[in-house]
């Protein structure tokens, strides 16, 4: 059984999302205030704690969903650097006719403030000129970032979420952005 989840749609929520893509609002806020019509899809290797986010936190999957671009299904929701949450991290695929070939990710500021956050994404590949990376000092998110490629090179791409708050860092989380076998 797939979990679905609603997605913003309509002009307001076009325009909603090009205010978050220049970072004047929160990819939380992005969904909070439009009639939903069509839906987000959790992928069917999606782990307990994501369908748990999901459920829970609806409009922040959706909101990141919507940067990432049509077509993409969530693979993974994680609170960092636990359950207190300074930041969510959220992945997403999008399905091709062999198979995964693109992986997007972004990283949500939940501190309240302005923080230094680093995303990374890698496909499956020896080639670091490959990974796409959106860093420095963010209120809301950082991201999206999207790698695309063969279903082989998407399989296992890596993330890397990092944050560092009040002097110190508060989240350096490395895993994996797209089902590996």
């Amino acid at each position: 059984m797939i979990n679905t989840i609603t997605k913003p749609a309509g002009r307001l929520s076009a325009a909603i999302a090009a205010l978050a893509l220049t970072g004047l609002i929160a990819p939380n806020a992005v969904a909070a205030d439009v009639n939903a019509a069509s839906e987000v899809r959790v992928s069917m290797q999606a782990n307990d704690e994501t369908r748990t986010i999901a459920k829970k936190e609806s409009e922040a999957v959706n909101s990141a969903a919507n940067l990432c671009g049509a077509g993409y299904e969530l693979f993974m929701a994680e609170r960092l650097p636990d359950a207190t949450r300074l930041g969510t991290l959220f992945t997403y695929t999008k399905s091709g006719s062999s198979g995964f070939t693109s992986s997007c990710a972004v990283f949500d500021n939940n501190s309240g403030s302005s923080a230094y956050m680093k995303l990374k994404l890698c496909p499956n590949s020896t080639d670091t000129k490959l990974c796409k990376t959106d860093e420095g000092t963010f209120s809301q998110y950082a991201g999206p970032v999207r790698v695309t490629g063969s279903s082989a090179s998407i399989l296992c791409s890596k993330v890397t979420a990092i944050m560092k708050y009040e002097g110190g860092t508060v989240i350096n989380r490395v895993t994996y952005a797209a089902p590996c076998n």
